[in-house]
């Protein structure tokens, strides 16, 4: 079927998602869950076709967004029913103005319409993305990579599966299984029909996406997050933070890319960085950190001389650029230049500092003593996410239910005219 076929589909069942009660939706959640279990053997099947044709093509790291199992698929069900406990976002009366003339004005939330995703790897976000978009009122027509083909497309049978056994349409969910380029273009450019592109994924495919599309696009995803370590901390919150950020799971965009470190606290802090990061992983049998770095840090510890193009760079990867800074300021301006505006952290025993960071640096997440880890829709109690937002308009962040909504205006009168 082709997108355009797809797509108007889609654009037919607008009115009836936009009209389902809260329950309904909720029938149609817990039905998705318990189709995403009862079909986990088929699930797992495609995943390793997905899994062998990728062997060798792309990083271990890369490979693990990829792979499926039983614990992941349970999770998957488990996230799509934390939806269901989440308020409707459909219907909220935003404000209410009672006009001289009697005229009453209602701004109420209401859903976008037909939601687009155009997304890589992770055959995860196939789930997440159809219960945020269906809980929000909201059809959507996701396109994943070809490298979670099978795994997608048996995803999304389940899913459609247990839609259509709650009553509500099957095609309110739609999957795109052409993975020529071409399809990703229709989507950019169904003018009329695509209500707002989520892409998610790498920085090539969010740059085609805000290039091309000719359809509202929101900016999502890349992430080079920094860790600026100031002089005062807590350096043993400050190692757990920093590991945490890097190695518990680097294929993410909300892993840090990035450390910063005063140069007063340089000399004690980045021995114990590369001890913690390097020395210890490989005594315990794990993949180690590469240090990449600058020249102030590069005469404190061993590591790989870092080039300018490593500042600006999501590594997804066992990987780590290292600068030495003077102070809070200089830690600002540096991430004012090189941050993709996605989530930054101050590990700090200054309030003065952290308050200064958290004003001045322009992200759409900003720690003080916490992991970048958490930027995260389920961690900011939203449910699962559509993807986290890099941009200033509609939605900054994790995008939730809320996001996934629009409003209106509704006026009642009893025979006004101007």
């Amino acid at each position: 079927m082709t997108v355009s076929n797809l797509l108007e589909r889609a654009v037919l069942q607008k009115g009836v998602l936009a009209a389902a009660t809260d329950a309904q939706k909720n029938e149609a959640l817990c039905q998705m869950a318990k189709s995403l279990r009862a079909n986990a053997k088929e699930i797992l099947a495609a995943n390793e076709l997905d899994l062998a044709a990728a062997k060798d093509k792309i990083s271990p790291v890369m490979l693990d967004r990829l792979r499926l199992t039983p614990t992941r698929i349970d999770a998957m069900a488990d996230a799509i029913l934390e939806v269901t406990a989440l308020p409707d976002p459909v219907g909220r009366v935003l404000s209410t103005e009672m006009r001289p003339n009697g005229l009453l004005i209602q701004k109420v939330s209401v859903p976008l319409g037909v939601l687009a995703m155009i997304y890589e790897s992770r055959p995860n976000v196939t789930s997440d993305a159809a219960a945020l978009a269906l809980k929000s009122g909201n059809v959507c027509v996701l396109r994943g990579g070809k490298e979670a083909i099978h795994s997608n497309i048996a995803i999304s049978n389940a899913l459609r599966e247990g839609i259509a056994k709650s009553g509500l349409p099957a095609d309110c969910l739609q999957l795109v299984t052409d993975t020529d380029r071409s399809s990703a273009t229709a989507l950019m450019t169904a003018v009329g029909k695509v209500d707002l592109l989520i892409p998610r994924g790498g920085k090539g495919l969010i740059r085609s996406c805000v290039e091309n599309a000719k359809v509202p696009v929101i900016e999502t995803g890349t992430g080079i997050c920094h860790i600026f370590a100031d002089e005062r901390l807590d350096i043993e919150m400050a190692l757990r933070i920093i590991e945490n950020a890097k190695t518990s799971r680097p294929s993410v965009c909300n892993a840090a890319e990035v450390l910063l470190v005063h140069e007063g606290i340089a000399p004690t802090l980045l021995p114990l960085v590369k001890k913690r990061l390097v020395d210890d992983r490989v005594a315990a049998g794990l993949c180690p950190v590469q240090l990449r770095t600058d020249g102030a840090a590069a005469s404190i510890i061993d590591g790989v001389g870092a080039t300018e193009e490593d500042f600006d760079t999501e590594f997804l990867d066992y990987i780590l650029a290292v600068k030495v800074v003077q102070n809070v300021d200089e830690a600002i301006s540096h991430i004012a230049l090189h941050s993709t505006h996605h989530s930054e952290c101050i590990l700090t025993a200054s309030e003065e500092n952290a308050e200064k960071f958290t004003k001045r640096v322009d992200s759409a997440a900003v720690y003080v003593n916490a992991s970048t880890r958490f930027t995260d829709g389920g961690e900011f109690g939203l449910g699962c996410e559509m993807g986290i937002s890099t941009g200033k308009l509609h939605a900054r962040g994790p995008m939730g239910l809320c996001e996934l909504n629009t409003y209106k205006y509704i006026i009642k009168g009893n025979g006004q005219i101007r």
